[in-house]
């Protein structure tokens, strides 16, 4: 496997690793940030559960759906969780997004008119950019195929619609704490 080639964006640090004849690895990790005031560590104080909400805030989810009810669900919840939250209704007006606002994780429909959800997560994985970014696949298809294609295109995980709180902010948590994709996916250079 070649050396990883890491880069850090807020605070988060991203290593993506090339293992020949396998595709691409991924795993982007939270930094920690500096909580100490005069060498007294602030994290011990009340205010630790403020920094943490502070984190999450700078947090930015982009939920891409044509369906107004599951961007307005997804919303709620990553909200209400303490996440800064974008939507987007189709693929061009996701890529758009993501170029201005540089999200730290997308979840994108698979369905969609114009620019499908394979075709949107393909062209950010080919991004020098935004390739980093992880990808979560939403469908109510919940196969083999329909998991299976989105890993070709470097999805880094597939949650199936309808979705839960718990399911949502779990896999928001899971790509934050080391967002690896599932063995055999591609990410696409």
């Amino acid at each position: 496997m070649a050396p990883c080639g890491s880069s850090q964006v807020n605070a988060y640090a991203c290593c993506v690793a090339q293992d020949v004849g396998r595709g691409n690895k991924m795993r982007v990790t939270q930094t920690e940030q500096d909580t100490s005031v005069d060498g007294v560590n602030a994290g011990a104080t009340a205010g630790a559960s403020e920094a943490s909400t502070a984190r999450k805030a700078a947090v930015k989810v982009l939920v891409i759906d044509d369906s107004s009810t599951i961007r307005r669900t997804a919303e709620i919840f990553l909200t209400q969780a303490g996440f800064q939250v974008m939507l987007a209704e189709d693929g061009f007006e996701a890529l758009a997004k993501v170029g201005d606002l540089h999200p730290d994780v997308i979840f994108c429909d698979i369905l969609m008119p114009r620019l499908d959800g394979y075709q949107t997560c393909s062209l950010i994985k080919k991004s020098p950019r935004f390739h980093a970014i992880p990808v979560i696949m939403l469908s109510s298809r919940d196969g083999v195929f329909d998991r299976s294609r989105g890993k070709l295109v470097g999805a880094h995980n597939h949650l199936a619609k309808p979705f839960s709180r718990e399911a949502l902010l779990q896999a928001v948590q899971t790509c934050l704490a080391g967002c690896v994709p599932e063995e055999g996916a591609a990410v696409a250079a």
